[in-house]
């Protein structure tokens, strides 16, 4: 297990080295000049002078990106050029609400996902599987944004069942001010027996996790349908259906475990997919999350909030495929060896 585990560690850490090669690409390819950007366009050539001093443009680059690994291991990246503060002080700001919509949406998924996969493999070739292929794959081709303004006009607009925007009642911040533990809304609002604000933050929560949770729950139903087809087609399947157990018994008490682990790994990718798919989603409900940031740095040309935006999603992706490896190798020994 510790020769897996560094394994892992070890080729996590080459693909951070990569990511980080590839914003500070980013940041020296995209149009523009930052030090105008900071400076603004009546800037003095004094002005400008000073703002690439501060960002160290003056250098040459592979002095720059020296100084942009030694800045990113000390905890500094950048100063965002559109609101002037830290961008790991706004990335701090716009990342749990991202986490907060991303991991509803998630638990929706996987609650619905796995159930259905079981009962498409059940049931398999007959109509409960016909249902759940044809519904995972809608859940799968709908255009994100198409459901979300979709499920906003008829629940929100129509029927008037949730809230069209946001994040929770603004005006709960005058009658019920919320203390911030987490920077998580709704963690913060249950920890504190904040209930007004916890039942509004639900509220509002509902239809852009439905939206989140579509594309995930399709491909969770499909990957764990086809691992329990897999699962009941091997020697041990067949030894327990000997013993008498039934077919439902096989797939849920036998099968299921082992084919939970490619299910692990896809909950990985999709989770981490989920976040910037999300983006067009918060923009839709306006979520103040990682998608309205990265939105407004886009239109302003801001490339360190652009940068870290890139980094922070690509170290999502790194942790969460680092911990689904570390799972498998505790769940199934048979993963220690790839």
């Amino acid at each position: 297990m510790p020769r897996y585990l560094a394994r892992r560690l070890g080729q996590a850490l080459l693909v951070v080295a990569g990511v980080v090669v590839l914003t500070f690409a980013v940041m020296r390819l995209v149009p523009g000049d930052p030090a105008v950007a900071f400076a603004g366009p009546k800037a003095t050539p004094e002005q400008l002078a000073q703002a690439r001093a501060r960002f160290g443009l003056d250098e040459p680059v592979p002095v720059q990106f020296l100084a942009y690994v030694r800045d990113l291991f000390t905890g500094d990246w950048g100063v965002s050029l559109r609101t002037r503060q830290p961008v790991r002080d706004d990335l701090y700001q716009a990342f749990p609400a991202s986490l907060e919509l991303v991991g509803a949406a998630l638990v929706l998924a996987v609650a619905a996902g796995v159930p259905l996969g079981v009962l498409a493999a059940r049931f398999r070739t007959r109509l409960p599987d016909l249902g759940v292929r044809v519904g995972s794959m809608l859940a799968v081709s709908v255009p994100v944004f198409w459901l979300a303004l979709t499920l906003q006009l008829v629940f929100a607009g129509n029927l008037g069942w949730f809230p069209v925007a946001g994040e929770y009642d603004a005006s709960l911040d005058t009658t019920s001010p919320l203390t911030l533990w987490t920077n998580i809304t709704i963690v913060d609002a249950l920890i504190t027996g904040n209930w007004p604000i916890f039942t509004s933050t639900l509220r509002h929560l509902v239809l852009p996790a439905l939206v989140v949770a579509a594309y995930p729950a399709g491909v969770i139903a499909q990957m764990t349908r086809a691992a329990l087809i897999e699962e009941a087609g091997q020697d041990h399947a067949r030894m327990e259906r000997a013993l008498g157990f039934g077919e439902t018994a096989v797939l849920t008490r036998f099968a299921l475990r082992p084919a939970l682990n490619p299910v692990l790994s896809l909950i990985a990718l999709v989770f981490a997919y989920s976040i910037v798919n999300g983006f067009l989603v918060e923009a839709v409900f306006n979520w103040p999350g990682l998608g309205r940031y990265a939105a407004e740095s886009i239109r302003s040309l801001d490339t360190p909030a652009i940068a870290g935006v890139t980094l922070l999603v690509a170290l999502v992706y790194v942790v969460a495929n680092l911990v689904v490896d570390v799972l498998q190798g505790f769940v199934d020994p048979r993963a220690r060896r790839r």
